[in-house]
């Protein structure tokens, strides 16, 4: 009867000895809907139940389109100087230590070089995580090298964006870098080297001005922000409701702006087929 009977009355575990869930065990989306983490990253990071791509950064894209998540990374130890002495509520100098601890990124993009079904790429991908994706000088020369090795070894260039804009704490230097990125994309579009232009959520500000929107192809993450200035900014701007949708890859998309959208689930194969494509 002990089976049904508590003997001993009371809990009895200590505090000490209770087992919780780890964190990050469960995702859980917009909609509500629950799924564990281990099914989500063998799913690319998307919810099976409504596909809501959830936002990730350089390290899971790049388990995604290189071939057994093997690759070389370019420039990688590239950090940001302060060239402007800049100062807000902190130092920029401390909120790049900051960031650095944080995400374990040295700054807002990191390129490599590897195979993507067996197919030569170079990658650049922004990550959200560090200064909401702010392209300052470091990312403009990263994003220059990476273009460099495409047109040396004559290997196409896959640019991934998801960037707030430019970093503010850089000011001019961090505009200098939309021309600098476009006059490199010049020379890739010379020498006939494919470039596929990625936009993700959220695309926003500078980057979208300049190289996320000079792809050969530009493509997009369902759903994903894209556009210069936020919705509620030009919202108070023009004094006017803005249509459904407005800003998102769809609506963006159904004006011309972006040559298709494709499911981060396909991205690989769609890719592939594309470069194929091109090389035939």
């Amino acid at each position: 009867m002990a089976w049904f009977k508590r003997t001993d009355k009371g809990i009895k575990t200590s505090t000490a000895e209770k087992k919780d869930a780890p964190d990050g065990l469960w995702f859980k989306t917009p909609n509500g809907n629950i799924i564990h983490t281990r099914e989500l990253k063998n799913n690319a990071y998307v919810c099976p139940d409504d596909d809501f791509h959830v936002k990730i950064g350089s390290k899971e894209y790049f388990e995604i389109l290189f071939d057994n998540n093997k690759f070389k990374e370019l420039d990688a130890n590239m950090t940001s100087g302060d060239p402007l002495k800049f100062t807000d509520t902190k130092p920029y100098v401390s909120r790049i230590e900051a960031s650095i601890k944080k995400t374990e990124l040295n700054d807002a993009v990191r390129s490599a070089v590897g195979k993507m079904n067996g197919l030569d790429i170079v990658v650049a991908c922004m990550d959200f995580n560090f200064i909401g994706g702010s392209m300052g000088s470091v990312v403009g020369e990263k994003i220059a090298r990476a273009i460099d090795h495409s047109l040396k070894n004559k290997i196409p260039f896959l640019m991934i964006s998801k960037s707030g804009g430019a970093r503010m704490m850089e000011a001019g230097f961090s505009l200098m870098q939309m021309a600098k990125t476009s006059a490199k994309l010049a020379l890739l579009d010379q020498a006939g080297i494919p470039y596929i232009s990625m936009l993700t959520d959220p695309t926003t500000g500078g980057v979208t001005a300049s190289y996320a929107m000079l792809g050969d192809f530009n493509i997009a993450e369902p759903e994903a922000l894209i556009g210069f200035a936020g919705p509620r900014v030009i919202r108070e701007t023009i004094g006017k409701d803005l249509p459904k949708g407005f800003q998102s890859s769809e609506f963006v998309l159904e004006h011309g702006f972006l040559d298709f959208i494709v499911d981060r689930r396909q991205l690989k194969g769609r890719l592939s087929t594309l470069l194929n494509l091109l090389n035939n």
